[in-house]
């Protein structure tokens, strides 16, 4: 457990299959920690060990194996008296930076999350008569060793064996993410608390309170050490398309439909000046094509970003992504409510900041005030 000057603790905790609390040689070894929650691109984490050559020429680190890859890791800071887990994760990458100076060597592990476990093996399978929101609960039942519980939202399209079967040629991870895209939806695994995790499989969530607002130019109230705001004109993208009716070889179109991003952040959401044709609507019935095109605007980039570091301290909690947070005092077009897309946590002894990345489709806010 590594302790700052700042009143919060990191803990570690290692296992096989179930996560224990680590060693004290492992411990106190420990030097830095990097954790990434990340909506996009996934979990994943580093920590930076001390060496020292204990048992005749090998680090005694590597030779306990309590650090091997493939051990299962689970990090969490205790910020009060609630502790609150960062990431639950497996090692897959091991960096040795050997030195002449006694003491100076380090060893870096990195790993992702846990959902790495269900990207390891290729597989052939058919799933008939099963919409995909219940393919991705017997997926995930068998992954039940990690702690994993599944959490998915009810898909619409039930296909019927006669007309169409829906097939995996991939890792279950791969699969997961495409049925994933095509409902709009998105999938993540998130620590519940230490050994328990929720694999979720639905719309992007932008319900529930959104957590204590990021503070800029409010005298003693600011707790944001930096942060900027950029507006890309060309990332939305609208879609069109159609279907082709089977008898008259009539190409019907479907009409703009809404994204599942709800409820909106931005009081004027920039207009997607792009449009992009969906083809594979033409071969789909009525509400296959409809669900394509919902899921083509669900998926579509956001136009305002923003990017910043907190001052851990004065903000008194942890930042979580995939959740909302307010901003206040940037000016009337960039204060409002966001959706956390990234959240990095650098913790060193005497250290902590936490690094993020906000967006929403436009400017503007759509609540008079935010959460303080």
């Amino acid at each position: 457990m590594l302790t700052s000057l700042l009143g919060i603790r990191l803990v570690l905790w290692l296992g096989s299959v179930i996560p224990l609390p680590a060693p004290v040689n492992v411990s106190s070894a420990l030097s830095g920690v990097e954790v990434t929650n990340d909506a996009e691109s996934g979990d994943g984490f580093q920590m930076t060990f001390t060496l020292a050559k204990e048992k005749g020429l090998e680090y005694g680190l590597l030779l306990g194996g309590s650090l091997a890859p493939f051990t299962r890791v689970v990090l969490g800071v205790v910020h009060g008296a609630v502790p609150e887990v960062l990431i639950d994760g497996v090692i897959t990458h091991h960096q040795l930076a050997p030195s002449n100076e006694p003491g100076q060597s380090t060893l870096t592990v990195t790993g992702r999350d846990i959902s790495v476990m269900l990207d390891l093996e290729e597989k052939n399978e058919k799933y008939e008569n099963q919409p995909d929101s219940v393919i991705f609960t017997r997926i995930v039942a068998g992954y039940a060793q990690y702690g994993l519980v599944p959490q998915p939202s009810a898909t619409t399209d039930i296909p019927i064996m006669l007309y169409r079967i829906p097939r995996q040629h991939e890792t279950d991870l791969r699969f997961i993410q495409r049925m994933a895209r095509r409902n709009g939806f998105v999938f993540y695994i998130e620590p519940v608390s230490f050994g328990v995790n929720r694999a979720y499989f639905g719309p992007e969530s932008r319900l529930g309170l959104p957590q204590p607002a990021l503070s800029m130019n409010m005298g003693a109230s600011t707790n944001v050490r930096s942060l900027s705001f950029s507006q890309d004109a060309l990332a939305p993208v609208g879609s069109s398309g159609g279907i082709v009716e089977p008898f008259t070889k009539m190409r019907i179109p479907i009409p703009p439909l809404p994204s599942l991003k709800i409820p909106p952040l931005a009081s004027a959401p920039i207009p997607a000046r792009r449009t992009r044709l969906l083809r594979d609507t033409a071969n789909q019935n009525p509400t296959q094509g409809a669900a394509t095109l919902v899921a083509a605007a669900t998926n579509a980039p956001d136009a305002v970003t923003g990017d910043g570091e907190l001052d851990t301290v004065r903000y008194g909690a942890v930042l979580r992504a995939r959740k909302l947070v307010g901003v206040r005092g940037v000016g009337l077009s960039y204060d409002g409510n966001y959706y956390v897309s990234r959240v990095t946590h650098v913790i060193s002894r005497g250290a902590y900041t936490q690094r993020f990345t906000l967006r929403r489709e436009g400017v503007g806010s759509l609540v008079p005030v935010v959460r303080p």
